[in-house]
């Protein structure tokens, strides 16, 4: 899935943890609530992701009102990983996105539901009130149900993402370029993280490998879903990315590589 970058131009080297922990911490105006010693700890990581965790747009506001969220993740020498939630939301007086940094989803959960009450109005395509609050984490919606996560289409540069997502997958057993023209009239998407059962042998595990499901709006409604396959189970350790059209596909090529390197997942 895509890095959080910390500026430059094109050919500029992918930040490394550290330098992505001095970029958040620089724009975070609570950045202060970060402990030393986690920050520490961070600093050390042997990668980090940035994915979204939430999103919301209100358009029918004096001006529109956006908030995202992301989840940072830092994976540890020790083959733990630590995490760090951003809020950006432009709902201050001036319109400029503010930044937000916690530690906790606790602290995270009532900095969404300030921001979401600033926004106002309905969550959700239908403004029932029954629907689950859009700041609920997606680990914890999946937890609840078989089903998938409610789907929040963002509209914009969804055929962007969706060249970008395919032109980064190393696997040659992906969609094909008949895909990849269809979803140049994507209308919106959706990333989610999607949850796995994981073994984990003994010893030290610094494995990487996660799965997303990238969900495409197409004109008339209909929806197509290319499943990403996030791992470090190379050779020689390198992240890469592979993109499958059947999710089943994407576990099946998991549990190979980890055959081949001799690991559990």
């Amino acid at each position: 899935m895509e890095q959080t970058h910390t500026g430059g131009g094109e050919g500029r080297a992918e930040p490394t943890p550290a330098e992505h922990v001095d970029g958040l911490l620089a724009r975070a105006q609570n950045g202060f609530e970060i402990t030393e010693s986690l920050l520490a700890r961070l600093r050390t990581a042997l990668m980090h992701q940035a994915e979204l965790r939430s999103y919301r747009q209100r358009n029918d506001a004096a001006r529109p009102l956006r908030c995202h969220t992301y989840r940072h993740v830092f994976l540890l020498a020790d083959g733990s990983s630590r995490l760090l939630y951003e809020l950006e939301h432009d709902t201050g007086p001036r319109e400029r996105f503010q930044y937000e940094l916690y530690a906790r989803e606790e602290a995270l959960d009532e900095a969404e539901r300030r921001v979401h009450e600033r926004i106002g109005g309905g969550i959700g395509p239908d403004h029932e009130d029954e629907e689950l609050p859009a700041w609920l984490a997606e680990e914890l919606l999946l937890a609840m149900g078989p089903g998938r996560p409610r789907r929040e289409y963002v509209c914009e540069a969804s055929p962007d993402h969706a060249r970008r997502l395919l032109r980064r997958a190393e696997n040659q057993d992906g969609p094909g370029e008949v895909v990849g023209e269809i979803l140049q009239g994507a209308l919106g998407h959706h990333i989610a993280l999607i949850t796995k059962p994981r073994r984990r042998g003994p010893g030290r595990d610094a494995t990487w490998c996660r799965f997303y499901e990238h969900a495409f709006l197409l004109e008339g409604g209909g929806e197509v879903s290319l499943w990403e396959l996030e791992h470090n189970l190379t050779s020689d350790g390198r992240l890469v990315c592979e993109v499958y059209l059947d999710e089943a596909d994407a576990e099946v090529a998991a549990d190979r590589h980890a055959r081949a390197l001799g690991v559990e997942l």
